[in-house]
């Protein structure tokens, strides 16, 4: 399966989003990306719900930066997340307790 665009990822993020595990966020969380596919995107998590959105949010409790490419394979499995922030190649500001249960929010 050739690897998803970052506007496929983002589509895609509300049938893979788990409700039950979201209990109790309500957070717009903000990805910066570089590379191939510069641009920001940002979803809101409320109410065990998620909503995506292409553009900036006024007030982001996450925001996530990372390259293009990479983000798509830390959302597919393909790279793991903690390593890639040990690396430097992601890179979080914000709340970091909603970072580290990022990933588990979506079937990956």
């Amino acid at each position: 399966m050739a690897d998803l665009t970052v506007k496929e990822l983002f589509e895609h993020m509300p049938e893979a989003f788990v409700p039950a595990k979201a209990a109790g966020i309500d957070a717009d969380i903000q990805f910066k990306f570089t590379g191939a596919e510069a641009g920001e995107w940002f979803v809101t998590i409320k109410d065990a719900t998620i909503k995506v959105n292409q553009g900036t949010s006024s007030a982001p409790k996450l925001t996530v930066s990372a390259d293009s490419g990479d983000i798509v394979k830390i959302f597919t499995g393909k790279m793991d997340g903690m390593q890639a922030f040990m690396s430097g190649k992601l890179r979080v500001a914000g709340d970091m307790n909603l970072a580290m249960k990022l990933l588990s929010l979506f079937k990956i």
